[in-house]
């Protein structure tokens, strides 16, 4: 039988090997740039609650930067606001009706669902890959609010 030492560094995650195959569930260099460093170091410190709360909170403030709208609009307000199908800065006009609600919805929903609770309380998000799960949605809010945004400057 051979004895193994693990090192001081490697300690935490013979403990925890969940948090070792967390950088599989979130490659550094898919995220946007946006959220690329914060998000990603800490999700990859454990602190799964924290990032899902700072990439949903960079979609807030990239929608009412991109809708330029005023810093009392936030939440799932600001995104009906920004994404209103009858004219919301943000709105895609050339989609068909139920698309642009759809995703007026898409945007409230994520507000709603990922960042509003963490505004509000603590929300023990424990889950690695959840947490992945959702700053990848945020991701992509980002690039849309980044897509749209690009098509008036």
């Amino acid at each position: 039988m051979s004895v193994r030492l693990v090192s001081r560094r490697g300690r935490p995650l013979a403990e925890d090997p969940q948090r070792a195959l967390s950088a599989r569930l979130l490659p550094k260099d898919i995220l946007h740039p946006v959220i690329r460093e914060d998000v990603w170091g800490l999700f990859h410190r454990g602190k799964y609650d924290a990032a899902v709360f700072e990439a949903m909170k960079a979609v807030e403030i990239a929608v009412r930067e991109a809708a330029n709208l005023p810093p009392t609009d936030v939440g799932t307000a600001l995104m009906r606001k920004a994404f209103d199908p009858q004219g919301g800065a943000l709105v895609d006009r050339n989609a068909p009706a139920a698309e642009r609600e759809a995703r007026s919805a898409l945007f409230a929903g994520s507000m709603g669902s990922y960042k509003n609770p963490q505004s509000h309380r603590k929300v023990d998000l424990d889950n690695p890959g959840e947490a992945a799960e959702i700053i990848m949605l945020a991701c992509h809010l980002l690039r849309i609010v980044t897509d749209r945004h690009s098509v008036f400057s």
